[in-house]
């Protein structure tokens, strides 16, 4: 039997001093300094700051309003940069709970990174291991390294057993000595090793910071040739400027880059609420392109712990005939109050004998915690003499209750050898119940007499062992099966709804787990996932072979025994046909294929490693949370791609209009304050409005093709019609304010137009939208404060109504050229 074997009492305080500290650095997100940085230093932020210092130099201060945009994105930049930071911070202390140490031969408690080599850290059931180390005590020691291994069931520790970072312990007590600490332990290597690996591919990121470069260089020349143009109309240097100035501005989508930046901040917001930590803002696009989803069994579709189903007596006698007379089982002994009759009476002894048997530890395991769940304490007479613990190696536990009876409960493959009872397991087993038998004996056996069956090949490995003989090598003569236990794991009540959102959403399940494929079929098969039946061991799949690999997943849902390895290769594979992989994870052994997954999920209460590593971590620990992120990741992702539609036709727009007014030799058809009063009215605020709105639309590869497709024929189109209206208008007696106010309102209008055909489908708010931008517009014409600020003068009728005429003919080649160009939405 299991017995605490006394050892020196640990380091004194002067040692501990002198060791090396369990020091890991956070890798939670980067510093302030690095945050500010990445958000001022930037090649669009030094373009518009070179320009806003000239206009505000040499022009009107009201033509330097464009300038505010650098403001507004570094801002929001760096602060939801920082909340980010700072929530993950505070997760990173809470998840820090103090170690229990001997020192000095008393028990203290410190702070884990107080924790030094060679420290005696003591051990009780839910304590993480933080540090490897050897173990010197131990008391019916179990630890659980499924975060390690992927194996549900916990291990037996033993003195000198090896125990690794990552794991906790889940019955029993014992103590272990650090032998390797901080960035030596096996945990903080494995997420060193992830987070060299690149971060969230982002698409849309690439995209807009390409088109700001492409542009950025385009700027130079264009601008170049619009200052030379422009000082050979004019001898006034600051009205030549503030005309190159605006079509420089306009040319680069410096809108865009905030609409981004707010469009992120305000689902990280969102996803805030639902406790939902967004660690890196472009993650959020990987959430809206997730076509296949990966999840493990455990802490993800099930909860916590497990359920007591049922406790179905036996009817047979002893499994060995002519077994010696004294080790028979002994007689039934009645229960005080029980029903008279035979089979009854059984009954009732058994539930007892059940309840005795797991309020007999002071540290129950899961499976005894199921049982007190359901039973209570049994009455007086059942108070154990001799005890043998259960042993995730016996895989059996027992009492001798004196006159009650030694009773025993384990595993069927232990304790039965063949006969109905053995049958009857196997059968309960096959539907993924987790089966237990309860036995008789005339005397409590040695804790050695059996043993479990085979310790399995990869779990050997682990361990550095050899796998054991597949069959039992002790005899059960003499025990008795009185009834058989049936536990069940605890299905989330929200699983069924989250996962039919997801097949409504075209989001594929691969259901990937290191528990035994049979209860994990069962699990699924219960949660209505498609072809569960059909579970593969992936101890059976290929090992090299991508191609082959990736064909079996696409055909197969429910995965069982798949190694921490295996499940990286399962993402890489499905990467391989093109599928964009989102993975869930809460344990250390997923740590790899979270950071190799296009997006990485981890659970709030999953290892460290994992919530390092990952993109998004579920502060909650709830599956239902998952529809709204892959929900909140479509909203933004394809709001960002219709408001880039009206970003970039205005870009493309001023480098027509740019040229063509240079190689033309003409004055630029409007100011600075005339591109930001259009702006603000055609994109700027409706881009606000877009860029928030639901949609449950799933974004799609080929973003910078699809934005050109579109932006390309609306831009120059609107300044074809802009460049006509501007040119006709100079041709009366109207002075250059008035052939300016024409050009501003064909470009008002050509835009708004564009807007409308980025707005569609129209509804009530859009509607309202649009309306109310027309609106603003009028008002702007016709209040004099508003024009004078804005340089505008409609006093020419004849110019104004030729304006409008130009833009109804621009609107309808917009509409017809970008439906050529399959890009308008529906």
């Amino acid at each position: 039997m299991d017995g605490l074997i006394t050892v020196a009492p640990g380091l004194t305080s002067a040692e501990a001093a002198k060791a090396q500290p369990n020091h890991v650095p956070r890798r939670s997100s980067r510093s302030l300094s690095a945050i500010v940085r990445a958000n001022v230093l930037t090649l669009f932020n030094l373009v518009i700051g070179v320009l806003w210092a000239l206009v505000l130099i040499f022009g009107e201060w009201q033509d330097s309003l464009f300038g505010l945009v650098i403001v507004a994105n570094v801002l929001i930049g760096i602060v939801q940069e920082l909340r980010a930071k700072r929530t993950l911070d505070k997760l990173a202390v809470i998840n820090e709970a103090p170690v229990r140490v001997r020192r000095d031969g008393r028990e203290r408690q410190v702070q884990p990174r107080q924790v030094v080599l060679g420290d005696l850290i003591l051990l009780g059931p839910g304590d993480r291991l933080l540090v490897d180390g050897e173990v010197v005590e131990s008391d019916g020691l179990e630890v659980d390294e499924s975060l390690l291994t992927g194996e549900a069931d916990p291990v037996h520790k033993e003195p000198g057993d090896r125990v690794l970072s990552g794991s906790f312990a889940v019955a029993g007590t014992g103590a272990f000595v650090a032998t390797r600490v901080g960035t030596d332990a096996y945990a903080v290597k494995l997420a060193e090793e992830a987070s060299k690996f690149h971060l969230a591919h982002s698409e849309l990121r690439e995209g807009v910071a390409n088109f700001i470069k492409y542009i950025t260089w385009l700027v130079i020349p264009i601008g170049a040739l619009l200052i030379y143009s422009q000082l050979q109309h004019t001898a006034d240097f600051g009205t030549a400027l503030t005309g190159a100035v605006a079509g420089i501005v306009t040319m680069i989508p410096e809108g865009l880059v905030l609409m981004t930046s707010i469009a992120f901040a305000v689902g990280v917001i969102r996803l805030g609420r639902r406790r939902c930590l967004v660690q890196e803002l472009p993650a959020i696009e990987g959430l809206a392109r997730v076509d296949v989803l990966c999840l493990d069994k455990t802490g993800t579709l099930t909860a916590d712990g497990m359920e007591l189903d049922q406790v179905l007596p036996l009817r047979e006698s002893p499994q060995v005939e002519g077994a010696p007379v004294e080790d028979a089982p002994a007689k039934d002994v009645p229960v005080e109050g029980a029903p008279a009759d035979g089979a009854a009476a059984r009954d009732a002894l058994a539930e007892s004998a059940l309840a005795a048997l797991a309020h007999f530890d002071g540290h129950p395991n899961a499976t005894a915690q199921a049982v007190r769940d359901r039973f209570p304490p049994p009455g007086e007479g059942w108070t154990a003499v001799q005890t043998v613990p259960f042993s995730s190696a016996r895989k059996w536990s027992g009492a001798d209750f004196g006159d009650r009876g030694t009773w025993l409960l384990g595993a069927p493959d232990v304790l039965l050898d063949g006969g109905d009872g053995y049958d009857r397991a196997a059968e309960l087993a096959a539907t993924g119940a987790r089966v237990l038998v309860l036995c008789r004996a005339r005397r409590l056996p040695d804790p050695d007499a059996f043993t479990s069956a085979a310790i399995g090949p990869e779990r050997a490995a682990f361990h550095g062992q050899e796998a054991e003989p597949t069959h039992n090598p002790e005899p059960t003569h003499g025990l008795e099966p009185v009834a058989l236990v049936t536990l069940r794991q605890r299905i989330r009540p929200d699983a069924h709804e989250t996962l039919r959102y997801f097949a409504r959403q075209g989001v594929t399940v691969k259901v990937i787990s290191g528990d035994n494929p049979v209860t994990v079929s069962a699990i699924a098969t219960a949660l209505e996932i498609p072809d569960a039946h059909r579970a593969v061991d992936a101890r059976t799949l290929p090992q090299d072979d991508q191609d082959r690999l990736g064909e079996v997943l696409d055909a197969h849902t429910v995965f069982g025994r798949v190694s921490p390895q295996q499940k990286r290769r399962f993402v890489t594979a499905l990467q391989a046909r093109g599928h964009t992989v989102a993975m869930t994870g809460d344990g250390v052994n997923d740590v790899l294929a979270l950071k190799d997954a296009d997006l990485g999920i981890a659970m709030g209460a999953g290892s460290p490693a994992t919530k390092a590593v990952a993109q998004v971590v579920l502060l909650d620990n709830t599956f239902a949370t998952l529809p709204h992120v892959v929900g909140e990741g479509r909203r933004v992702l394809a709001n960002i791609e219709r408001v880039s539609n009206l970003f970039l036709t205005k870009t493309f727009y001023a480098i027509v209009l740019s040229l063509l007014v240079g190689v033309c030799g003409m004055m630029f058809p409007f100011a600075p304050r005339h591109s930001t009063l259009t702006n603000a009215l055609t994109i700027g605020v409706p881009a606000l409005f877009l860029a928030l709105a639901p949609t449950l639309e799933r974004s799609k590869p080929g973003f910078v093709p699809r934005v050109l497709r579109f932006a390309v024929p609306a831009g120059v189109l609107c300044a074809a019609a802009v460049l006509l209206s501007f040119w006709l208008a100079r041709g009366g007696s109207s002075t250059f304010a008035e052939n300016q106010t024409s050009a501003v309102i064909t470009l008002f209008l050509t835009t708004w137009w564009v807007l409308v055909l980025i707005a569609r489908p129209l509804n009530w708010w859009r509607l309202a939208l649009l309306g109310s931008m027309a609106a603003a517009f009028a008002v702007g014409l016709t209040i004099p404060f508003v024009r004078d600020f804005f340089a505008l003068r409609p006093n020419d009728l004849t110019d104004n109504l030729t304006a409008v005429g130009i833009s109804v003919v621009a609107a309808a080649a917009i509409s017809a050229a970008v439906k050529l160009a399959g890009t308008l939405r529906t």
